[in-house]
């Protein structure tokens, strides 16, 4: 069992995807999580197979805090607690009677994190806002090629912002062990999601700046016999290169450097995508992999949950309830995988 974090105690305000991700990361890390909902309860329960996956492991109190005994009580297990998080908009959580002062006031050692679409500063700080709105300022949402945006699956700045902040957060625990200092912590979604999306239009290769915007041809999504789809993610290795073109039967093109590949992008991806139109989805990937290529099928989420690699590792796991759940991702040497666990029915530890 994963207890890096045993004897962590983590108090969490958060509500929907953002501050609830962060704090499930934690408790895999074996930190013992509560969560503090309002009357309602979260609003992430009205997606239940998201809910459980976010807050399995925790246990839950009701508290409304726009109540004066609601916000004695949740600073009352603010005083024992290791770690705060919240989730709010920019000066909720202090109207609210639970920010950082409040909190430091009566724990002095806290450390408290606040998970925020545009950060505690800024023009945008008051700004509404969700995952698709931060995706869009970061410049996440325009392709490589240039081509229309598309909507993404998975909620990126939300889980960005989740990562970064227990990240921080461990950071800071581990400086507080050797000052004793708590810390607050500032983290936006859209500058995780800026982070992650960097200044890619031009670069240089081989000493000379070329737009790579559409410019590496065997980087992308190509269609196969039947309307299924593979991912080719051949960047500058002029080796992953040459094992694309063998299994592919284009030999004339095989020796080209990165720099002429870029010049001659739109030509090559032609090509490609022509070949692999030849090939049904898995046999080609197998090939592609055979040929040391660096290639994976384009799946759907309930594809995934099928993958035999993903379910050998256990990272696509059954619960003794019988559904379907994703694992923890974080694997230690000699520690089990955290097995799985139910999220917390709401108020169900109410007089803790």
């Amino acid at each position: 069992m994963v207890d890096i974090l045993a004897g962590i105690r983590v108090l969490d305000f958060g509500v929907w995807r953002p501050a609830p991700y962060a704090t499930a990361l934690l408790a895999d890390l074996g930190a013992a999580v509560l969560k503090v909902e309002p009357p309602r309860g979260d609003p992430m329960r009205e997606f239940p197979d998201l809910f459980e996956m976010l807050n399995a492991g925790k246990r839950s109190v009701v508290i409304d805090l726009k109540q004066p005994d609601g916000r004695a009580h949740a600073l009352r297990l603010a005083t024992e607690a290791d770690v705060v998080v919240e989730g709010f908009r920019p000066g909720v959580a202090a109207r609210l009677g639970v920010g950082y002062d409040h909190v430091r006031a009566v724990n002095a050692s806290v450390v408290y994190c606040s998970v925020s679409g545009y950060g505690q500063t800024g023009q945008l700080a008051d700004a509404p806002g969700h995952d698709l709105n931060y995706q869009a300022l970061a410049g996440a949402l325009v392709p490589r090629d240039g081509s229309d945006p598309v909507e993404p699956g998975p909620a990126y700045g939300d889980i960005a912002g989740g990562m970064f902040a227990a990240l921080s957060i461990c950071a800071a625990l581990v400086k507080r062990g050797t000052t004793g200092a708590g810390a607050y912590v500032d983290v936006a979604m859209a500058d995780a999601m800026a982070s992650w999306t960097g200044p890619f239009p031009r670069t240089r290769v081989a000493g000379v700046a070329k737009s790579i915007r559409g410019g590496i041809p065997s980087y992308g999504i190509f269609e196969t016999e039947g309307g299924q789809r593979i991912t080719i993610a051949v960047v500058a290795e002029d080796h992953f290169w040459r094992g694309l073109c063998d299994a592919l039967g284009l030999a004339a093109v095989r020796d080209l450097t990165l720099s002429e590949r870029i010049d001659r992008g739109a030509e090559l991806r032609a090509a490609i995508a022509a070949a692999v139109a030849r090939y049904r989805r898995d046999d080609l990937v197998e090939r592609l992999l055979d040929a040391n290529v660096p290639a994976a099928p384009l799946l759907t989420p309930d594809e995934m949950l099928e993958h035999p690699s993903l379910v050998e590792r256990g990272t696509v796991t059954t619960t003794p309830w019988g559904t379907r759940m994703i694992a923890s991702p974080i694997r230690f040497a000699g520690k089990d995988p955290k097995a799985p666990s139910r999220a917390p029915a709401l108020g169900e530890h109410d007089g803790f």
